[in-house]
């Protein structure tokens, strides 16, 4: 019988109740296909191999992540809340050492979902990856964690997030946003006064096949990893990168997603996005399965696959590695920036307009980051949409300074209810969510 060098979790939840329309390529085809070549291929038989069912997320967890609007039973399907439980069961398999790595292979994805929720965008509700993190730092203790997002499309939601906490180091790789949806997604997209430099974004050409991503991780990623010496790292496993994906324009392969995550080794991946249903998704997954169960992949290739076909365009290459040294260079003086950028500065504030693509509804958004000498900084966020909705949500950081943790309590204490629609407190020191709706 074959056996993993690594033990390996597998969490499937294919959600056979939620799709945004029966045609739209965010379905439970998704997995299903996927399904079939792992029983093909008799990964249940591999020794070391364990199936898990996904757990429930609860209500708390998502409250330590996002603020919905007007209130989480009126924008979370119960497939969201497995899909995201998944991912918790699959963080806890590792956590508690019933296997070295987990693989949850779930669906509705998660990574455009921003810390303020109005509804459905980039087919992303909550936060999948961010509610699993939180949930392992609330029950084993603080962790400082690399979340790397492979997908295709800029994870703004969890940059978003985690714009300004230093604990989360954000790395995402992604098709340039000047050709793709959100748009966003460039190498000044750096982090906020408590985080400075600890976002990292790293925007690929169209057509960057293999040998571009691969040099990437070995020349960029894994040295900024080594660097922050991280006690948790997470892999946001988009599979939209492949060449045969309907909705981006890239060359990657099977092959080249197992070598990457082979090369990453990852504690935990999470499935994001990834649209070839048949052509990509059954090979790709199981060529990352057997990588991080540390089996030979090298079987694992596309009926249709020819390299000459999707070779990467020659001057990729030299584009790539000017591209790595500027960033890295940005890593490495990260300090010096932030002092030069933030010092004699209170606070910090940032405007965004942010498009829900999925419902046609445009978000307004003005958040305001206390530049604090004690703690990452208190986050005061004024928001409004189309909807009609006009909140205010204040969140108090895990590493809130009592004047900060004051300060919060305070500004939503003396709120007035006649200038908001929603008035809401995320207290993550003493975990506590409170909403005045």
């Amino acid at each position: 019988m074959l056996k993993a060098v690594n033990k390996l979790g597998l969490v499937f939840f294919p959600a056979f109740d939620w799709a945004i329309s029966p045609t739209h390529p965010e379905r439970e085809e998704r997995l299903l296909y996927t399904l079939d070549q792992v029983q093909e291929e008799g990964v249940a038989d591999i020794e070391g191999v364990r199936f898990y069912n996904p757990s429930v997320a609860e209500k708390k967890d998502i409250e330590r992540v996002h603020f919905c609007v007007p209130d989480i039973s009126s924008l979370v399907t119960e497939s969201h809340m497995v899909s995201a439980g998944g991912a918790i069961t699959a963080a806890r398999a590792v956590m508690e050492g019933e296997v070295r790595k987990a693989f949850a292979v779930v669906r509705p994805p998660g990574h455009h979902a921003h810390r303020v929720i109005y509804g459905d965008r980039g087919f992303c509700i909550i936060n999948v990856e961010a509610v699993m993190l939180e949930y392992v730092r609330r029950t084993y203790g603080p962790r400082r964690v690399v979340i790397v997002d492979t997908d295709c499309h800029h994870g703004d939601g969890t940059q978003d997030i985690y714009w300004n906490d230093r604990d989360t180091l954000f790395i995402s790789i992604h098709q340039d946003g000047r050709t793709l949806y959100p748009g966003t997604g460039f190498p000044e997209e750096f982090g906020g006064p408590g985080a400075f430099g600890y976002t990292i974004n790293i925007p690929l050409p169209p057509q960057t096949g293999e040998e571009g991503f691969l040099y990437v991780i070995e020349n960029l990623v894994l040295p900024i990893i080594k660097d922050y010496s991280p006690d948790l790292i997470v892999n946001s496993a988009g599979q939209d990168n492949h060449y045969t994906d309907p909705i981006t324009n890239m060359n990657f392969t099977a092959q080249g997603y197992a070598k990457m995550t082979q090369r990453l080794n990852p504690d935990i991946a999470v499935l994001e996005g990834g649209y070839s249903i048949e052509g990509a998704l059954p090979y790709v997954n199981l060529g990352i399965i057997l990588a991080l169960a540390g089996l030979d992949y090298s079987h694992v290739k596309e009926p249709d696959y020819d390299p000459e076909k999707i070779r990467q365009p020659d001057w990729i290459a030299e584009y790539l590695k000017r591209l790595c040294e500027e960033i890295y260079r940005r890593w490495v003086s990260k300090e010096d920036a932030a002092k030069k950028m933030f010092e004699g500065k209170d606070r910090v504030v940032r405007k965004k307009r942010i498009y829900y693509d999925t419902i046609a509804v445009m978000e307004e958004q003005e958040e305001t980051i206390k530049v604090c000498p004690a703690c990452s900084g208190l986050i005061t966020i004024k928001s409004e949409c189309d909807l009609g909705y006009s909140i205010l949500a204040v969140t108090i950081p895990r590493d809130a300074c009592a004047r900060c943790i004051d300060e919060g309590h305070r500004a939503y204490r003396t709120a007035d209810p006649g200038d908001y629609s929603g008035i809401y407190l995320q207290d993550k020191v003493n975990d506590e969510y409170c909403a005045k709706i």
